[in-house]
């Protein structure tokens, strides 16, 4: 009985003091788990692109600017207000166009935005829809008078449906981009060849990502699309009214990845 009693005691005595003597161990898995807590966050939209501005050696300089920049996203609008609308004055082609400027500059790219507020005021003045082109033209040529740029993006949204504008991928969907080349001036070739190269670019790490080139001239189209004011100006169709936020972003990550392949093999 008296062993029993003892043996008691000690197990008691042992329970008490067992918290205290952690205090004296190594806290080597409280450490992990404070560093794990403090790594950041980043946000990985697809082939392993983050969110987050990197400093690296310049692999080019790029420019993207929005003819139409009210041009928004079915689904995005509805995430933000519960209404469905093809055009916004905040969750449109211009917050896309942001995300594509911080990718390319991960990758090193040297990006920047023909400021939005400029495009906005002239949407305004423009009549009509097609004269948006006419409109921002010379802001436009003065700010590539001013840098030397080796590809020129103005991006837009098509106005088609989902069935045209979704592709898919070891089961991952991604929106579709188009190319759009006006070929009434001297030198369109030479657009539409950045236009095949960056296209190519997509394919080999997406396949089906693109809706190819698409050659425009003749009576009521624009014909030019301000593509003569530099060889490596090209328009983009960024997927289509119905696209979700997540197919968008996924595509971005893809162009950013192609982009910065054309440029560092720019021969």
């Amino acid at each position: 009985m008296k062993q029993t009693l003892q043996k008691w005691s000690l197990f008691i005595l042992f329970l008490f003091l067992f918290p205290i003597l952690l205090n004296f161990l190594p806290n080597s898995g409280t450490t992990a788990q404070s560093k794990i807590i403090k790594e950041p966050l980043k946000i990985v939209y697809a082939s392993n692109v983050f969110e987050e501005e990197v400093t690296q050696d310049s692999k080019g300089k790029a420019l993207l600017y929005f003819t139409h920049n009210h041009e928004a996203f079915e689904p995005v609008t509805k995430e933000k207000d519960g209404k469905v609308s093809v055009s916004h004055q905040t969750e449109n082609i211009t917050k896309f166009g942001e995300r594509l400027r911080t990718q390319l500059n991960v990758h090193g790219v040297e990006t920047e935005l023909l400021p939005v507020d400029n495009m906005a005021e002239l949407n305004k003045k423009s009549q009509k829809y097609e004269m948006a082109y006419g409109s921002i033209r010379s802001h436009v040529e003065k700010k590539i008078q001013e840098v030397d740029y080796d590809l020129v993006i103005d991006i837009h949204r098509d106005s088609i449906g989902r069935d045209k504008t979704v592709a898919t991928f070891e089961a991952v969907d991604y929106a579709k981009v188009a190319f759009v080349i006006g070929k009434e001036h001297a030198n369109y070739k030479h657009n539409e060849e950045k236009a095949r190269r960056l296209k190519e670019e997509m394919e080999k790490i997406v396949p089906g990502i693109t809706r190819g080139i698409i050659l425009k001239g003749g009576p009521r189209v624009d014909g030019k699309y301000n593509q003569d004011l530099h060889p490596s100006l090209i328009l983009m169709e960024l997927g289509g009214v119905e696209n979700t936020e997540e197919e968008l972003n996924r595509t971005i990550a893809v162009i950013a990845e192609a982009t910065t392949a054309i440029l560092l093999n720019k021969n």
